[in-house]
């Protein structure tokens, strides 16, 4: 059958008996050619094990791998509010309370503004238990500051976001010296004098209201107030 077909392909072959027998001879005594090639031992390992699971079209499968360290379970990390200036609920909380003091300090300085305009005294008339309680003893505003400043500022376990706004208040406080000695030293009674010494105490008050809202605000929100003026100071009271 070969043969026929040979001779169908290339007819010019029958020209020659001679050629017409050696072809026969060649093709009858011809035997199968055979390569054979030896695999490595890792090679053969795996091409055996490709045959006996061979691969699925429709599946990729990754080659295992040893785990590494960034296939580990990774632990928690809980960001604490202490050495930053982020702050958790009671920090907040604290934070907007030490505003009040300095407040409180400085209330009589609003004695002319609070008599004449209603909405600030609306805006008071909630703080009037609190600062009679406040004003009780002579010697409480000066308690006050001695806690806040060894018990707060200078006590390491509260985050700094609470002993910056506590330094805050207790500078602002101590500012209120210079109006007080202002006042003690000159006291008009009439005049000019006295309309500039209203100036000046409702000045200090609607600061104090002004510091007050802000800051105590900032801190219910979670923000950083940095008050004019005292900001530095308690930078750098504040490590």
């Amino acid at each position: 059958m070969k043969e026929s077909v040979i001779l169908s392909l290339f007819p010019w072959f029958s020209s020659s008996p001679f050629t017409r027998m050696a072809m026969t001879n060649l093709l009858s005594n011809a035997t199968p050619l055979t390569f054979s090639y030896k695999l490595p031992p890792y090679k053969s390992s795996l091409f055996s094990l490709s045959l006996r699971h061979p691969p699925s079209l429709l599946s990729l499968t990754n080659p295992t791998r040893t785990p590494t360290t960034s296939d580990r379970p990774r632990k928690s990390i809980t960001v604490q509010s202490k050495g930053s200036d982020s702050a958790d609920a009671p920090d907040r909380i604290i934070s907007a309370v030490c505003y009040f003091y300095p407040f409180f300090d400085g209330i009589q300085y609003g004695k002319y503004v609070i008599t004449q305009f209603t909405p600030i005294q609306a805006l008071i008339q909630p703080l009037v238990p609190a600062i009679k309680v406040f004003k009780s003893f002579p010697f409480n505003g000066f308690l006050v500051f001695l806690t806040l400043y060894f018990v707060v500022v200078r006590n390491p376990n509260f985050s700094r976001y609470v002993r910056f706004n506590t330094m805050q208040a207790i500078v602002l406080d101590v500012l209120l010296i210079f109006p007080d000695l202002l006042e003690r030293s000159y006291n008009p009674r009439d005049g000019v004098g006295l309309d500039l010494m209203m100036s000046l105490d409702s000045t200090v008050f609607l600061f104090l209201l002004v510091c007050l809202i802000y800051g105590s605000s900032s801190c219910l929100l979670g923000q950083l107030p940095r008050l004019p003026i005292v900001a530095e100071a308690a930078d750098r009271q504040v490590r």
